[in-house]
C-alpha cells in the first residue's frame, strides 16, 4: 500500500498543479519512480496507490503500471482514490485511515502481509530482505529504520531497542530524542495484526488515524511484538524545498550512494519519449544532468536540467535543477535555483544571486510551475516565485 496523497505544501509552487509524489527528481524521473521500482526490484506485483490531492497528473503518469512492469493481471497496480461507500465516507484522514478506508482492497487478496510505504521518499531499496527480518524474528510488525543527526531526530518518528532489535519505545517527533534510531515510514505487518489494528483505531475518535502517531504506540503498548530492520543505504525525505534541493544535488557528487546507473538495482519511469539532448557548438556542459530532448547552447555547471529543457545563447546557469520543459532565453543567469516545469525565463534575466547561499542556510530561489520571468527581471536570492507574487 503506497501512500501517494500528500499535498506537499513546503515545496511550494513545485506542488500547485502536482501531488508531492508527482514532483521531478533528479531529471528524468518522479519522486514516487523509487517506491514504485523497489517494488518491482522485490518481486512485489500487487500495489495499491491511495491518492488524494490532485489526483489526476499522478493517475495518468502511473497509468497501468507497464513502466514498472507491475501491469500484472493476477494483481498489478491499482489507484484508490477516497471512495463513498455504504457508511459514511470522507476524505483520507491520516495514513492510517487512508489504508482503512481500502480495507476491502486488501482483504480481496487475502495476504499473509502487507507493507506500507511513502510515495515521497527517495531511496532504494529490496523489501524482500526486510520480509526476510520480519519472518526470521517472527514478528507482528516490522519498522524500516535509519541513523539520523541527532541535531535532526526530533524531526522524525524515534525508536528504542533491545539487544535483538526489538522495539521497546516509538515517539512521533519528539522535542528530546532518546536516540537517532528513526522510523523510515515503511512498514511490514502481518494482515492479521493490521487488520484488528485499523479497525480499533477507526473506532478511536480521539485518534489522529496516523501509523507513527497512533497505531505503532497502540501496538507496542498492547505488547505486539514490532522489530526495527536497519537500513544502511541512501535515504531522504524530500518533502520540504531545501531536502528536495540537497537530494537533488547530492546525486551529482562522485560516488553517489543512490547511484541511478546501477544496472543490477534500475530505477523505472514513465519518461516521455523525447529525442535525444542537443549539445550546440557554444555551449560548455560540467558535472552535470542533462536529460533526452534538451537543447543546450549556453554553459550548464553542477546542475540538473530534466527531459525537453532550452538553454539558450549565452545563458549561464549553476547548482540549479531545472525541472521539464523549462525555457530558459538568451544572456539570462540562473544560480542556486529550482525552475518549475513549463516555467519560461526570459531574456537577460538574473534568477538567483551568486555568494547568497550556503548548505546550511535558507537561499534557494523557486519559480513555480508555467511562471513566465519577464526580460530584464532580477530575482532575488531566497525568493519563491509563485502564482500570488508577480514580477
Amino acid at each position: 500500500m503506497l501512500l501517494a496523497g500528500g499535498q506537499g505544501s513546503r515545496l511550494g509552487g513545485l506542488t500547485w498543479k502536482r501531488a508531492k509524489p508527482a514532483v521531478s527528481f533528479c531529471g528524468k524521473y518522479r519522486i514516487i519512480d523509487f517506491s514504485l521500482s523497489n517494488c518491482t526490484n522485490s518481486n512485489i506485483n500487487t500495489v495499491g496507490v491511495l491518492i488524494q490531492y490532485k489526483p489526476f497528473l499522478l493517475n495518468s503518469y502511473i497509468g497501468l503500471g507497464s513502466a514498472w512492469n507491475l501491469d500484472n493481471p493476477n494483481g498489478g497496480v491499482h489507484i484508490l482514490p477516497p471512495f463513498l461507500g455504504d457508511s459514511e465516507g470522507s476524505w483520507y484522514n491520516g495514513t492510517a485511515n487512508a489504508v482503512y478506508q481500502n480495507y476491502e482492497y486488501i482483504d480481496f487478496y487475502d495476504p499473509e502481509y502487507v507493507i506500507i510505504l511513502s510515495g515521497d521518499h527517495v531511496y532504494k531499496m529490496d523489501y524482500s530482505l526486510m520480509l526476510k527480518f520480519h519472518k526470521e524474528k517472527s514478528s507482528e510488525i516490522t519498522l524500516a529504520t535509519i541513523e539520523v543527526p541527532r541535531e535532526e531526530a526530533s524531526r522524525f518518528g524515534i525508536l528504542t531497542v533491545d539487544g535483538d532489535a526489538r522495539i521497546t519505545k516509538f515517539t512521533e517527533k519528539p522535542a528530546q530524542p532518546d536516540s537517532n534510531l528513526a522510523s523510515m515510514g515503511v512498514y511490514i505487518f502481518n494482515w492479521s495484526t493490521l487488520k484488528q489494528a485499523l479497525i480499533a483505531d477507526a473506532g478511536d475518535y480521539q485518534s489522529e488515524n496516523d501509523f507513527g502517531k497512533n497505531i505503532i504506540p497502540q501496538q507496542l503498548n498492547l505488547g505486539k511484538r514490532v522489530y526495527a530492520y536497519q537500513f544502511d543505504g541512501y535515504w531522504r525525505d524530500v518533502g520540504t524545498i531545501e531536502s528536495y534541493y540537497h537530494a537533488n544535488m547530492e546525486s551529482l557528487s562522485d560516488g553517489h550512494f543512490l547511484n541511478i546507473f546501477d544496472p543490477k538495482f534500475r530505477i523505472f519511469s514513465n519518461e516521455d519519449i523525447l529525442p535525444p539532448h542537443f549539445v550546440g557548438s557554444t555551449a560548455e556542459i560540467k558535472n552535470s544532468l542533462v536529460c533526452n530532448g534538451c537543447i543546450v547552447h549556453g554553459k550548464v555547471y553542477n546542475s540538473i536540467l530534466a527531459p525537453g529543457v532550452y538553454v539558450g545563447e549565452g545563458v549561464q546557469i549553476n547548482d540549479s535543477i531545472l525541472l521539464p520543459y523549462v525555457k530558459v532565453h538568451d544572456g539570462s543567469v540562473i544560480i542556486n535555483a529550482i525552475i518549475g516545469e513549463n516555467a519560461e525565463i526570459m531574456n537577460h534575466c538574473v534568477v538567483g544571486a551568486e555568494g547568497r547561499f550556503a548548505p546550511d542556510q535558507e537561499g534557494i530561489t523557486v519559480i513555480e510551475d508555467y511562471h513566465i520571468i519577464p526580460e530584464g527581471s532580477i530575482i532575488e536570492a531566497g525568493m519563491n516565485v509563485n502564482r500570488t507574487r508577480t514580477i
